[in-house]
């Protein structure tokens, strides 16, 4: 992916040129509505697309595959899920490489009004690219998946629940100020799509589970003497979305106490730092977000072989610690100073 980087970059410096009037007339819309009750609904909403609330909803699909009943449902989240995560995840934040509105628009006309906004909603961060938005689309490939589902078992009056929320998730990452509003637009679509995709994946799995004897058996329904009661096993998945999107929300409440990333040559970035975590450790002594980390690293690393010096961790660091090449720690230092 690393042939990709200067085409990446012009895609996201491009997208931030030409659609400026827009995300920024929207920043100001939605700027202008905060309030304190305003602020914790957004909350609320955009807990639905945190991935502490996507993962624990994939391993609940996992186990709804598993029912002859909810084999449709369970498939057609998972693979909502699945198809929703490689094109986001996978392959456009890689390949677009847009940095987050909190850092680009530092050097701007709008960054004194927009950074009122964003303290004013708690200045809560990520660690990754902003294009598209990922809790976007979370939120629809599940919405547009269980929507599906739901009308095709001619339940309509409970169908319109998922888009509604996610609707809201969309609106919240704006609200927020952690999302240009062309990232949830086109994270929405791409939601949708997965969404979409996920049902007719699911319609074929399980038909092929209906062709297939030993498949068709499968049905972890049989386990239980009595049958499963409908109502309780309803209420008991109500119950289990619940808590696991209290959790991921009361997670959320404390976000904005976390440390954010040393790097600070182009703008002071506010992308939420990788600490403790032995993918990304640290570097010099400063913890960075997942972009600063793999470009730092990235740079040490071509500096290491264009010199033909060789980098090592000094085994008397207790915990894991980078070190940059001398030219790239003497720049660190004269830029902070």
């Amino acid at each position: 992916m690393t042939f990709l980087l200067p085409l990446a970059a012009t895609i996201g410096d491009k997208l931030d040129s030409t659609f400026f009037g827009l995300d920024t007339a929207i920043f100001t819309f939605f700027g202008n509505l905060q309030n304190s009750v305003l602020t914790i609904v957004a909350k609320m909403f955009t807990s639905f697309g945190d991935e502490n609330f996507v993962i624990p909803i994939a391993v609940l699909a996992v186990c709804l595959c598993f029912f002859k009943k909810t084999r449709k449902y369970g498939f057609a989240v998972l693979m909502a899920i699945a198809v929703g995560t490689i094109l986001t995840n996978l392959w456009l934040k890689p390949m677009v490489l847009r940095i987050r509105p909190y850092n680009t628009l530092q050097g701007t006309d709008f960054w004194e009004s927009y950074s009122k906004w964003y303290a004013a909603v708690g200045s809560l961060s990520e660690s990754d690219y902003s294009f598209p938005s990922g809790h976007s689309t979370s939120a629809f490939e599940m919405a547009t998946a269980l929507c599906i589902c739901l009308a095709s078992s001619k339940k309509g009056k409970v169908a319109w629940i998922p888009p509604v929320i996610a609707l809201g998730t969309m609106c919240s990452r704006i609200y927020l100020m952690v999302h240009y509003p062309t990232d949830v637009i086109i994270g929405a679509l791409i939601g949708i799509c997965a969404g979409v995709i996920g049902y007719l994946l699911a319609k074929l799995i399980c038909l092929v589970f209906s062709k297939v004897k030993f498949l068709d058996k499968i049905d972890a329904e049989k386990l239980f003497k009595n049958g499963v009661n409908k109502k309780a096993c309803g209420a008991l998945l109500a119950v289990f979305v619940i808590v696991v999107w209290g959790i991921a929300f009361g997670k959320l409440l404390t976000e904005s106490d976390e440390i954010k990333c040393a790097y600070s040559e182009e703008y002071d970035c506010n992308n939420k730092a990788r600490i403790g975590e032995e993918k990304y450790p640290a570097i010099d002594g400063k913890n960075y977000c997942k972009i600063h980390w793999k470009q730092l690293t990235e740079e040490a690393g071509q500096a290491t072989a264009e010199s033909g010096e060789e980098q090592a961790v000094s085994p008397e660091i207790t915990e894991p610690a980078l070190t940059l090449p001398t030219e790239q720690a003497e720049y660190d230092t004269a830029s902070a100073a």
